[in-house]
């Protein structure tokens, strides 16, 4: 950590260090937020960049983890107003993008099992994506992203006892969907 005038920040190795040892945690939570590899690419990008931006505001003993997904959440947030706003001024027409759902196999999976499991992520992924963002958001961090409920309230700047309710109203609101489309 460097000093100039008073201030620490990061120097751009640490933030290096911090890519290597959470990039497949925020990469996996960039993909949950946009759904497909090329905006997950565009949003992981973006997050590192920002981070390179903000690296003054940064504490290592702060939980980095959490301040990298709070800024791309914090981007996304922002490309969805944005999209929004456009969509208000020129609509466009929705196109359906085909997520890439591969099935790894290790090498005794039939693939009957494959496509089950691979329809079964899809339900439970296209529940979720119904969900509004204050239960979204919260679901991802904590089964995606593999956050604690403190990490996540630090993340998005609410209460513990917050991101616990939010939890809960997920899972009863995923498990209702789920059970209304299996029938």
């Amino acid at each position: 950590m460097a000093i100039q005038k008073g201030v620490a920040y990061l120097e751009i190795e640490e933030l290096s260090d911090l890519i290597k040892l959470h990039g497949k945690a925020i990469y996996a939570f960039c993909f949950t937020l946009a759904g497909n590899r090329v905006d997950t690419d565009d949003l992981y990008q973006e997050t590192f960049l920002k981070a390179m931006e903000m690296r003054h505001k940064m504490d290592l003993n702060q939980n980095p983890k959490a301040f990298l997904i709070s800024i791309a959440i914090s981007l996304r947030k922002n490309k969805r107003r944005k999209w929004a706003w456009r969509q208000r001024i020129a609509p466009t027409a929705d196109y359906n993008e085909a997520v890439d759902l591969a099935c790894t196999s290790d090498g005794e999976v039939m693939p009957e099992d494959a496509l089950l499991s691979q329809e079964l992520r899809h339900m439970i992924h296209a529940a979720a994506d119904r969900l509004n963002e204050k239960l979204k958001i919260p679901l991802y961090l904590y089964y995606t992203a593999e956050m604690t409920v403190d990490e996540i309230a630090s993340a998005l700047r609410i209460s513990p006892g917050t991101v616990k309710s939010r939890l809960f109203q997920a899972r009863k609101a995923m498990k209702k969907i789920l059970e209304v489309e299996s029938q």
